[in-house]
């Protein structure tokens, strides 16, 4: 079920659909977002705090897609895989690999922590 749980969170993404994203997310769920001030990029904590990252993203990026996804659970950990593609609100083209660690709560997400290549030159 766990595993259901991922395909449909990548599936929510691409739909860009903010509910669905967080039917998938637990009551006290977090998001480490993989760019930000601190070591572990920008933390948000709490079902608002998450929802508004999530909005902030898809508004930030109104064309984007999760693509390759692949997901693994073990327990109560879940990996994903992705390429993200994304065109800015400044028309701009961002094209990385990345991965998300998930804990869980039940068959929910209670993390989200994600990590991405950086691009360079």
């Amino acid at each position: 079920r766990r595993l259901a749980v991922l395909e449909a969170f990548l599936s929510a993404w691409n739909a860009h659909d903010v509910h669905r994203l967080m039917d998938c997310m637990a009551e006290n769920c977090v998001f480490h977002s993989s760019a930000g001030p601190g070591a572990e990029g920008t933390s948000f904590f709490g079902r608002d705090a998450v929802r508004l990252s999530y909005v902030s993203l898809l508004e930030t990026f109104p064309k984007a897609n999760w693509t390759n996804g692949r997901h693994y659970v073990l327990g109560e950990i879940g990996l994903s895989t992705w390429r993200f593609i994304g065109v800015g609100k400044d028309g701009i083209i961002l094209e990385v690999d990345g991965c998300d660690i998930f804990s869980f709560v039940g068959e929910l997400i209670a993390s989200k922590d994600s990590y991405r290549k950086m691009r360079s030159g």
